[in-house]
């Protein structure tokens, strides 16, 4: 899973085939207005709190964004959140990530929701409830955060908090899939293994390579197991062992397996 100040992604503890850290403010429809003056000031926290997080000098980074959250910084919220959530500056403390992640969410902030949801799903800081997950992961989406519209469809698609539903999984990963290549691989794999779709290993290349284009080494994994099989491409174990070593540069440990495997078959 991921926790996440704005809408990118950054590995935080358990990854669940990738659910929803760093840097830039994600979807803020509701921010409060401040003062000019007070704008002005907290502006110049903010580029301090991030310089001094940049920079690893996290205390600091903590101190100054607990004063630009006081003035109601949304942005501040969201990195003291983070911070809380990974222990990095501070002592770890779920119960405080999640209060900053809810003061931010109450501001309109799409990501905090995203935020809210992971924590619901993993269970840290308060019990696991895959349906209170779903339902901050769904009005993360209204946001327009396609990191919660994947987590929606992962959960549609393995029945956690929802009935099994390949089919409306699919929908979600389609929406997400606009910014998002872990979605873009999950539809790849719908097409692959024909759930909620017609079984087509000619689309699933499709929605691989597009994905791999995006720098995503399970979907270069996935096009590796199409052409050493030889599904809908002529089997070719050349291009299979090609696309296994771009996912093992990419740290895939199943693409590293593969090669080894391919390697023992050639002794």
């Amino acid at each position: 899973m991921v926790f996440a100040v704005s809408h990118r992604r950054v590995l935080w503890a358990i990854a669940i085939a990738v659910l929803c850290a760093i840097p830039a403010l994600a979807q803020n429809a509701g921010t409060p207005t401040l003062p000019q003056g007070l704008q002005v000031d907290v502006k110049a926290l903010m580029v301090r709190g991030v310089e001094a997080y940049n920079a690893g000098k996290n205390t600091v980074a903590a101190q100054i964004f607990h004063q630009a959250a006081t003035a109601g910084e949304i942005e501040a919220m969201m990195y003291l959140g983070v911070m809380y959530g990974t222990g990095r500056g501070v002592d770890r403390n779920y119960g405080a990530a999640l209060n900053w992640f809810l003061k931010a969410a109450e501001g309109g902030n799409g990501q905090a929701m995203c935020n809210v949801g992971i924590l619901y799903f993993q269970g840290v800081g308060l019990p696991k409830n895959y349906t209170e997950a779903i339902r901050w992961f769904i009005k993360s989406s209204v946001t327009g955060n396609t990191e919660a519209m994947f987590n929606v469809g992962v959960m549609l698609r393995d029945g956690l908090g929802v009935p099994m539903n390949y089919t409306e999984a699919m929908k979600w990963f389609l929406k997400s899939d606009v910014g998002d290549s872990a979605a873009t691989n999950a539809i790849g794999v719908l097409y692959q293994e024909g759930k909620g779709v017609d079984r087509d290993y000619a689309e699933a290349m499709t929605w691989y390579k597009k994905a791999a284009d995006a720098g995503n080494s399970t979907a270069m994994y996935n096009i590796g197991v199409l052409y050493e099989s030889g599904l809908g491409v002529p089997m070719d174990i050349e291009q299979a062992a090609a696309w296994y070593k771009k996912a093992a540069a990419g740290d895939s440990d199943d693409a590293k397996a593969a090669l080894k495997s391919l390697a023992a078959a050639k002794e």
